[in-house]
């Protein structure tokens, strides 16, 4: 037989597609502002010195942090290392076009930098710098990297590692006695806004390289630099603080720039879900139960992922999904069927019938929790019933049904006559005398019994046995049914209490 298609009513779909429209609106916006939080970083590590040793760490240094940028989403990481002066120069040329819309840029940089002359400049692997007047010409000056970030919108960052002890001041020869050259890098003030340069030690201080994989500071921005919402300011606190406790004090990173009143991080925090009311969330439950789809509760759980609900959802599409595989329907959908007309007022027993199309078919209960307590309570609900039962109750009953295992009882017990006209007809039936004889019988005087007795007798049997079968519809008991099965003489009674021995036995 051809399965009928499923109704789906117009309310449902309008309420269905307005929350689908609702998550692809958040989606939207939220897929906007990521992309408006444009971040990219140059990372250059210089380890390979041609002229004097090499630097242990700085490689490490620089795919480390190359590394924590891409895991924390930047756009565009460039990662450089042991640059020659023209690579150099060209690197910031090809960064600064990558900069042009970005609202975070950061270059990164490990090696050696001198100042000259109150000019701090980053030296790259194939400088000789053999007198300061060479570093004009074969270093690169700090003003350049701040130059090549100068588009970027919200911050533009500099992190130098590059305050180590600097081999070429010695050798390097001075052209005016009075020219300085200092070990490290000098102070700075950057001319733009939403600027920070972050050295590895202050000013006029050399940074160690490490003994470890990584160098102090290196390994403290490792830590704390791409912290979900953290500030940027406070990040480098936390970086310096690590190093001042890393290397006993011997070590102080600093910050030159400012920022202004906003909290800017490299990564931002995690958006809050919405708050949604008990209410909504029952509501939407309910609106996805009723279209019964794997794709309905789906869309419930993009918008409340949590709670409750959301394992009774996963519960049901754990059911459906389990259900289809097996080969049976994808998903119950309830059908919209006309209303039950109330059954009529007669004075015969009357067994309700009630259309298949009427009937709507079990509803899903989520998860072992919930089936035990729909079946607890569709039990008591049978066992009141049993005991007065009443045919709007038991029709009632058979539409809500949430506990499969007890359909075939409620379908004996309406069978059987369950309804409030059932009992008291059959009770009534039985104690007219005109159905018990077929023959008109004369009742005889007060005195003559025997005659009035044997009439009496069935009579006041269907009325016990009655009372019996009642009993035993509010406690059933298999041996107690069988007995009464036995012994009963009003066979008026023996359909429903055939019934009611098959209801038990399933």
């Amino acid at each position: 037989m051809t399965p009928r298609a499923a109704i789906v009513p117009v309310g449902v779909v309008w309420r269905l597609a307005l929350a689908v429209l609702g998550l692809l609106v958040v989606a939207a916006v939220t897929a906007d502002a990521a992309r408006a939080d444009r971040r990219v970083a140059l990372v250059i590590g210089n380890s390979g010195y041609r002229t004097v040793p090499s630097l242990p760490n700085t490689a490490n240094d620089a795919r480390a942090m190359a590394t924590l940028f891409t895991n924390a989403g930047f756009e565009v990481v460039q990662a450089r290392s042991d640059l020659g002066v023209l690579d150099f120069k060209r690197a910031l040329r090809d960064f600064m076009s990558v900069v042009t819309g970005a609202d975070i840029a950061v270059v990164y940089y490990a090696g050696h930098g001198v100042e000259v002359k109150g000019t701090n400049y980053l030296i790259p692997t194939d400088a000789k710098l053999a007198r300061d007047y060479d570093v004009e010409d074969e270093a690169v000056p700090l003003d350049r990297i701040l130059w090549s970030i100068e588009q970027a919108r919200t911050l533009r960052l500099v992190i130098l590692d590059a305050c180590r002890d600097n081999p070429f001041i010695g050798k390097m020869q001075r052209t005016v006695s009075m020219r300085a050259v200092a070990n490290g890098l000098g102070s700075v003030e950057p001319s733009t806004g939403n600027t920070l340069v972050a050295y590895a030690a202050k000013a006029g201080s050399v940074a160690a390289d490490g003994v470890g994989r990584h160098s102090p500071f290196t390994a403290a921005l490792l830590n704390h630099l791409t912290e979900p919402g953290l500030d940027v300011r406070i990040a480098f606190g936390r970086v310096r603080d690590e190093v001042l406790q890393a290397t006993g004090s011997a070590q102080e990173p600093f910050v030159y720039g400012s920022l202004g009143g906003t909290t800017v991080s490299l990564v931002p925090a995690p958006q809050a879900p919405p708050v949604v009311g008990p209410r909504d969330l029952q509501r939407d439950y309910e609106l996805a139960e009723r279209v019964g789809t794997v794709a309905a509760f789906e869309t419930f759980l993009a918008r409340n992922g949590t709670g409750f609900y959301a394992e009774l959802a996963r519960a049901q599409i754990a059911k459906l999904s389990e259900r289809a595989a097996k080969g049976g329907p994808a998903a119950p959908v309830v059908p919209t069927a006309p209303a039950v007309p109330a059954a009529p007022v007669v004075a015969a027993p009357v067994v309700a019938t009630v259309p298949a199309a009427v009937m709507q078919p079990p509803r899903l209960v989520p998860g072992a929790a919930a089936s035990d307590l729909a079946c607890r309570r569709d039990r008591e609900r049978l066992s009141r019933l049993r005991a007065d039962p009443v045919a709007d109750e038991v029709l009632r009953l058979e539409r809500e049904l949430g506990c499969e295992p007890l359909r075939a009882q409620v379908v004996r017990l309406r069978e059987s006559g369950g309804g409030a006209a059932a009992a008291p007809a059959l009770a009534s039936e039985a104690a007219r005398p005109a159905a018990l004889p077929a023959t008109p019988v004369a009742v005889p005087a007060a005195p003559a019994q025997p005659q009035a007795a044997s009439r009496q007798a069935p009579a006041d049997a269907c009325r016990r046995e009655q009372e019996r079968l009642v009993r035993l519809r509010a406690d059933p008991s298999r041996d107690a049914i069988a007995r009464l099965e036995r012994e009963l003489t009003c066979e008026a009674l023996r359909p429903q209490l055939v019934r009611l021995r098959e209801s038990i036995a399933e």
